[in-house]
């Protein structure tokens, strides 16, 4: 039989079909921090939600420099995510979730980024599949799916990179099959869920569905090993023939086998794109953020003043160029910061507004797509910008590997390259000149 993800047993891939794993990291570094969060519980209000993502990300930064160059899978990061209850967030309240909206999700993500980039990344992945069946599945996948992920305390990862071919979904009795290869799937090697999505076979229609991490068809090729991000395990992994109930495809009507119009042929569907784009944003504000924090310790504490400029200070935090750097930084940062929370307050309120109905037209999913596109090109620009900046104010010293201050660009870089930042600066331009809304896309 087929593995549901309604059934919580482990599987183990067979040691034949096995590649070597990374090392990874132990749960056991954090156990203080394991044992003061799960006896303060869950925090209740939007406030305390955020300032348990800064602790969580406060943790993080402590050995992130070291953490970033051994490059071992995240085992341990993400038991702090679960301890924390950051993965419960955006969960019902009714059934032990945080009960936050995407406002608050977005800032979460971004306090934790500010720490960890690999990790505020990996957090604003499972809130975006975490909640996938609440934009694409039935009302009664919605509920179940919702129920399995908060009570677990899973972690969901996803194979769904649209660049590669499609996964091939075939029909066997009662169970689809799902078979094919994807380049890339972040945090799918330290998940307990993984979200699928292919074509079925024949026809033109996608489906989504969870299925189980943990078992032989999903193998993994632990070959993550980019210039940023290092810990996000976005390597590549075959799905070989995976097999799914039709009652876990998301959206269709298993009678009809069919996608179910109520929630496929309809603009709040597509929700999810402008979604989760809108946390590439939020992480890439939480890293430059988080550089110019760092960089600022470090100016403080490390960077001499220049003796040569004719103008001698006795302190680099006389130094008028660095000031000015600063300052110049800071401003950016809050002004694509207050750009990014409206982006933000967008998305929650067409979910607050048409969540249960999924009603949403053409129009107002298009305006808010760009809100987030405008977002995108602000958080790119800036997060670079500044990134790679922090240099001229630190010194020759702080690009030594040991300092870490490179990583914040490299993990800025790294998925600023995702999907090209021209495409949201032309969108925005149409909807400027033309007042055009961007049709759906992958990346809309």
């Amino acid at each position: 039989m087929a593995p549901s993800v309604t059934d919580t047993r482990v599987a183990t891939e067979p040691a034949s079909k096995k590649i070597k794993p990374n090392p990874t990291t132990d749960p056991a570094v954090y156990d203080v921090h394991h044992q003061k969060f799960i006896s303060d519980g869950l925090p209740s209000t939007a406030e305390a939600w955020i300032e348990r993502a800064r602790q969580v990300g406060e943790i993080l930064a402590q050995d992130a420099p070291a953490r970033d160059i051994d490059n071992k899978t995240p085992k341990a990061e993400i038991a702090l995510l679960k301890s924390a209850g950051l993965l419960k967030l955006l969960g019902p309240k009714a059934i032990g979730g945080g009960g936050q909206d995407w406002e608050v999700g977005y800032k979460v993500i971004r306090e934790v980024a500010k720490g960890d980039g690999s990790l505020g990344m990996l957090l604003g992945y499972h809130l975006l599949w975490s909640t996938t069946a609440n934009v694409v599945g039935t009302d009664e996948q919605k509920e179940r799916i919702q129920k399995l992920i908060i009570e677990n305390n899973y972690f969901v990862g996803g194979a769904v990179n649209p660049r590669d071919n499609d996964l091939l979904i075939t029909e066997e009795g009662d169970h689809l099959v799902f078979d094919g290869f994807k380049n890339f799937n972040t945090g799918g090697v330290v998940s307990d869920l993984t979200v699928l999505e292919g074509v079925y076979a024949g026809t033109e229609y996608h489906i989504f569905a969870f299925v189980p991490t943990a078992q032989p068809g999903m193998e993994f090729a632990h070959n993550w090993n980019n210039i940023g991000l290092r810990l996000t395990e976005s390597g590549s992994v075959r799905i070989n023939k995976i097999q799914v109930p039709w009652s876990d495809a998301l959206g269709w009507d298993t009678k009809t086998k069919t996608p179910d119009p109520a929630y496929l042929s309809i603009p709040f569907g597509t929700l999810l794109l402008p979604t989760i784009q809108l946390v590439f944003s939020n992480f890439y504000l939480g890293i430059a953020q988080g550089a110019l924090s760092f960089a600022a310790k470090y100016t403080t504490t490390s960077t001499r003043a220049w003796p040569y400029g004719g103008d001698n200070k006795a302190s680099s935090t006389e130094e008028f160029y660095i000031l000015e750097r600063y300052g110049n930084f800071f401003a950016h940062l809050r002004a694509a910061e207050t750009l990014t929370d409206r982006a933000g307050k967008e998305i929650a309120g067409v979910y607050a507004k048409h969540g249960e109905k999924r009603t949403v037209s053409e129009r107002e999913r298009g305006e808010v797509a760009e809100w987030v596109a405008s977002a995108k090109v602000v958080t790119t620009d800036t997060a670079l910008r500044v990134t790679a900046g922090v240099f001229e104010v630190t010194g020759s010293r702080a690009t030594g590997k040991k300092v870490g201050l490179d990583r914040f660009w490299r993990d800025v870089r790294t998925h600023t390259l995702h999907d090209p930042v021209a495409y949201k600066n032309r969108e925005v331009g149409e909807f400027v000149l033309l007042d055009k809304v961007p049709e759906p896309t992958w990346y809309t």
